[in-house]
């Protein structure tokens, strides 16, 4: 890694301290000194691992990844998510869990076998063969800055990619049936309006996904280990809500799961 890609241990030790304090109380972040923007992803990364140890004495370990693209050729991109911010089954969410709740349909995959780092890659069978279960899920998209969508891409990445918190539903083993690419998806918004439709992954099929990111995960040296669970970006629009909703996802023929926006 040239220095080029990577910040200085005094700016990345910044701007953790910064979006921590935002999750500490501090207002939210309105703008970033330019200086503090990362340049590269790389650089976003290096601010994610940063965080995500400041992170482990709050919401404990990182048992859990999200990883998308922006199309189906586009490179990756990911994040860690610790246990404290994984729900299982229909859930009420805490009381001033999320500052802002951004709701998004996704489909998770739950890993039965180990992804350690090696040293040759992870191959698409040996990657898909790990996997234990799928599931629906609903991820509330949140940011420690002032308002989503608000500064370069790569600042969001580097605030965990703006995640809030993932809602897991039951799981299936019968995985290898599902085409992501071909089911029909349904989120109600709990307010009379409602999104369906077939497919709806900027990614395609998000499988593929999987594999760059059992890469990924492992050079960053939090590979994906058995119980992992992996969402695989959004397959409706993010719709954020006020709260005292109750959102359901659906996907295919999957079990529902839901979540209430607790006020």
């Amino acid at each position: 890694m040239s220095n080029a890609d990577t910040l200085s241990p005094s700016r990345e030790a910044l701007l953790t301290d910064r979006l921590m304090a935002v999750r500490d109380g501090a207002p939210p972040l309105i703008h970033l000194d330019p200086t503090l923007i990362p340049e590269t992803e790389t650089e976003a990364y290096g601010i994610q691992d940063h965080v995500a140890r400041a992170l482990q004495a709050r919401y404990g370990s990182v048992i859990g990844w999200k990883v998308g693209a922006a199309s189906s050729e586009a490179v990756p991109f990911a994040a860690p998510l610790h246990e404290a911010t994984l729900f299982h089954g229909d859930t009420a969410l805490p009381h001033g869990f999320c500052r802002h709740r951004g709701v998004e349909a996704e489909i998770v995959y739950r890993f039965a076998r180990d992804l350690p780092a090696r040293e040759r890659p992870w191959t698409l069978e040996e990657v898909l063969d790990a996997i234990g279960s799928v599931h629906t899920a609903i991820e509330i998209i949140d940011t420690r800055f002032a308002e989503p969508n608000s500064q370069p891409r790569l600042a969001h990445l580097a605030d965990q990619g703006s995640h809030g918190a993932l809602i897991i539903g039951p799981g299936s083993d019968q995985w290898r049936s599902l085409s992501p690419v071909s089911e029909t998806v349904t989120l109600n918004l709990g307010d009379g309006r409602r999104i369906t439709h077939i497919g709806g992954n900027s990614a395609g099929d998000p499988r593929r996904l999987l594999v760059w990111l059992a890469n990924h995960a492992a050079a960053r040296g939090m590979p994906l280990l058995k119980g992992c669970v992996v969402t695989t970006g959004s397959m409706t629009d993010t719709v954020f809500l006020p709260s005292g909703l109750t959102v359901t996802a659906q996907i295919a023929s999957l079990a529902p799961v839901s979540v209430t926006l607790t006020r």
